[in-house]
């Protein structure tokens, strides 16, 4: 009984707030790469979520992209059901309102950056929210950054292969007018 109880207090003096984040460098335009995020038809190609459960019910409403774009979906338990909703979209930074329903309620943020750079586009994807007192709980025996920051490379390195595919198929179309 005094083990459940240091295990619960030491839990309590955990961050309020926690923060998943994974950046890639990808071989594409800024524009085209935030093409492929800001708008939810295309996470198909990359979100690894949409690779867990295919057959998960997917409901989109609001604009086709950009701010107030809306996603909902309801799958299996790898999946759970929830919703996100396109909060801000501006060149460089797309951020989304993101809620869980089940497996367990949550209200979080998920926030793409992308930043030009020397060889294509710098892309960060982050999550954050408040760390509430069951999520610190399952922190002592579950590594939430890693579970779901290898959700994140996954998909980071499928959007970049996305993008770079796009990219190379423009170029050859421009190549193949010139001539």
């Amino acid at each position: 009984m005094i083990g459940i109880g240091g295990v619960l207090a030491y839990a309590a003096t955990k961050p309020d707030v926690f923060r998943v984040e994974r950046n890639i460098n990808v071989k594409a335009s800024p524009d085209k790469v935030h093409a492929l995020i800001n708008d939810f038809s295309h996470w198909g190609a990359w979100s690894p979520y949409e690779k867990k459960d295919p057959a998960m019910k997917r409901t989109f409403r609001g604009p086709n992209a950009g701010k107030g774009a809306a996603y909902a979906w309801d799958g299996d338990d790898s999946i759970g059901a929830g919703q996100m909703e396109v909060l801000e979209s501006a060149p460089g930074r797309i951020v989304i309102k993101l809620d869980f329903v089940r497996p367990f309620e949550a209200h979080n943020v998920a926030e793409f950056t992308m930043q030009p750079a020397a060889d294509g586009t710098d892309v960060t994807w982050a999550m954050y929210g408040p760390n509430l007192y069951i999520g610190k709980v399952m922190g002592l025996f579950l590594d939430i950054d890693r579970m779901v920051g290898d959700d994140f490379e996954a998909g980071l390195a499928d959007l970049k292969a996305a993008a770079e595919r796009w990219m190379r198929r423009r170029s050859t179309l421009s190549s193949g007018e010139k001539t």
